[in-house]
């Protein structure tokens, strides 16, 4: 099945997450399409994550995502629940403005609570438009793909240099690179591809053609 999108949003809870569950999807699709990549919470108030902000617009400069693409916004970690109306009136606003096609947020699988709050709103805001789960590893449960997309190893390695500039993270076992490899051959596996990324299915809204 070959899939199209003018128009594609990913959205994440904190620096990091969209990266690290399409990094490799974002570096192939930015050749074709308008990508806007939203992440709700900058973690600035953590005195030890200071860099963060610099290491995420580096990440998405090495995937091919420009500055003006970039959304980053100051909601309070682990305090998602609380503004669940705020981000709810904040995605809608991305709907008005931006139309995406496809929207990417976080799997249903995952357990943090900022990120479930983040796939919950995103299907009530984004009703009519398909929404894809992607998977962070450290926070999920369960996380099986149904919907793999093939990538390829130069979108691979991409992921890896672009997880690479966060230094703040570096020893983190999720940011290994190795691992990141593994996951994108396993779910290539999946779909008897050298490489893909792995999504769960939360909404697909399409229509048949006879023919392209």
């Amino acid at each position: 099945m070959q899939i199209y999108g003018k128009r594609l949003c990913f959205i994440g809870a904190h620096p990091d997450d969209i990266e690290l569950g399409c990094g490799a999807l974002i570096h192939q699709v930015t050749k074709y399409s308008d990508v806007l990549c939203v992440t709700l919470s900058d973690n600035q108030k953590n005195p030890l994550l200071s860099k963060l902000v610099t290491e995420h617009y580096n990440s998405m400069a090495v995937l091919g995502v420009p500055k003006d693409s970039i959304k980053l916004e100051s909601f309070t970690t682990r305090r998602f629940p609380e503004a669940r109306q705020e981000i709810l009136e904040y995605m809608l606003n991305i709907r008005k403005e931006f139309k995406p096609d496809i929207v990417f947020v976080h799997t249903k699988s995952d357990i943090h609570q900022d990120h479930g709050t983040i796939t919950d709103e995103a299907l009530r805001a984004f009703r009519g438009t398909t929404v894809l789960g992607f998977d962070v590893l450290r926070s999920t449960h369960g996380f099986f793909p149904n919907f793999l997309v093939e990538v390829s190893e130069k979108d691979v390695d991409a992921k890896i240099n672009a997880l690479a500039e966060y230094s703040t993270y570096r020893d983190k076992y999720y940011f290994n690179a190795d691992i990141t490899r593994a996951t994108c051959v396993r779910h290539g596996a999946l779909a008897e591809r050298s490489f893909a990324e792995g999504f769960d299915i939360l909404r697909v809204v399409c229509s048949y053609h006879e023919e392209y």
